[in-house]
């Protein structure tokens, strides 16, 4: 038996093309002044020969930059616009307003100055080389848009190399919020993690990222599906991460498509730019979950999957239960700097992803698993609780 709301849903946002382009003019981002430069005496203080004193401060001590310079905050927002939303490789100057935007959300919902860096090179060792070399001049890292596989590569390699927070959010920002969406919807059907059957359609970066933290949650029976169908161990062709996989996820050993991996089970996360027919949609559970994520199009429409399942999140704003990254990465990486964290583990995930949905509370219904991405407390709430699984698990300074 389904349970379907009857709440009204959100009202669409009609965007007008003039008032987009108007509005991103000469980019969304500007410096601010944070000292006075208004005569002699200010600039003698915030440039020379005041600030000479403050050089050779740091010089002495690097430690100090962290309190002279804005260093210590500071995000920087590096993809090198080769996975860009729904438009693919795009290349580093197309991605520009992408990263602008991301860095806009960062100062509106965490309060935290960033950057976008667009990198003109698609060779991993490049893209790992050249943030080494910038490593004095920012305080943590947001990958962004970069093509699966070599975002997984990449981010490896930039966090073993650097001893500051870095995430590559289209992984792991998608899988917090999804995390939190899916707890939200198996406490308000009063069921376990556990005792779900799931299936991720996708095998890139979200899907893998949403595999991992799913089984971390707890969940014991995940099937993933890729554009040849379901990843199993029998398959000869996986590459390394896909193998990885499959060595750790359909332990019933299921084969075939999307309809085989749908028949009867109760969760389905779509991350992967594909569409669900209804009729295969209808074979699912009794109150079964759908997590319809591809923007614009979501794999099946809302109003056609609520006719067999019992709850339908998609990543749109226009629909209820939007799964949306800002929920996340403003307040892990708040979180993760408010505690001097040199990373960002696991534990500090799964952390994230308690705290949004605490932020529901009472509120919790089929059609408000998550909070809005523009409720105040959110940021707060994640940026709190990332910082103290921090300490607690030890990868503070």
């Amino acid at each position: 038996m389904s349970i379907v709301s009857d709440a009204p849903t959100p009202s669409k946002v009609e965007l007008t093309n003039e008032e987009i382009f108007d509005a991103h003019i000469d980019g969304k981002l500007s410096v601010e002044l944070t000292s006075p430069l208004e005569n002699q005496r200010d600039l003698s203080i915030a440039y020379t020969p005041g600030v000479a004193q403050v050089s050779r401060a740091i010089a002495a001590d690097e430690t100090l930059a962290a309190r002279y310079t804005w260093t210590d905050r500071l995000v920087v927002v590096v993809s090198d616009g080769t996975a860009v939303l729904g438009l693919g490789d795009i290349g580093p100057r197309a991605s520009l307003p992408v990263m602008e935007g991301k860095s806009a959300l960062f100062k509106k919902f965490a309060g935290l100055n960033s950057i976008p860096l667009v990198l003109d090179t698609k060779d991993p060792d490049e893209i790992v080389e050249t943030l080494i070399r910038l490593r004095p001049s920012f305080g943590a890292v947001n990958l962004e848009d970069i093509s699966a596989p070599r975002c997984f590569e990449i981010e490896k390699r930039v966090v073993e190399a650097l001893d500051c927070p870095v995430m590559h959010d289209d992984q792991h920002g998608t899988a917090i919020v999804v995390l939190a969406a899916l707890m939200g919807a198996v406490k308000v059907q009063n069921r376990n993690i556990a005792d779900l059957r799931i299936v991720v359609s996708g095998a890139g970066a979200a899907g893998v990222a949403c595999t991992n933290i799913l089984l971390a949650a707890g969940a014991t029976d995940v099937v993933v599906l890729d554009s040849k169908g379901i990843v199993s161990r029998e398959r000869t062709e996986l590459g390394p991460i896909k193998a990885d996989l499959a060595e750790r996820t359909n332990p019933a050993g299921r084969h075939g498509g999307l309809i085989e991996a749908l028949d009867g089970a109760d969760v389905f996360v779509g991350v992967s730019a594909g569409t669900v027919p209804e009729e295969i949609v209808a074979t699912m559970a009794d109150d079964a979950i759908v997590f319809a994520l591809s923007n614009p199009d979501p794999e099946i429409h809302p109003e056609v999957a609520s006719k067999h399942v019992a709850i339908v999140a998609t990543g749109r704003s226009d629909f209820p239960n939007q799964i949306n990254n800002v929920l996340a990465f403003p307040g892990v990486f708040k979180g993760a700097l408010d505690a001097g964290a040199r990373r960002i583990t696991e534990g500090m995930k799964l952390a994230a992803a308690e705290a949004i949905l605490s932020v529901v509370g009472d509120e919790l219904a089929v059609d408000k698993i998550v909070p809005s991405p523009l409720d105040p407390r959110v940021a707060p709430a994640v940026a709190e609780a990332v910082a103290a699984a921090a300490r607690a698990e030890g990868v503070t300074d």
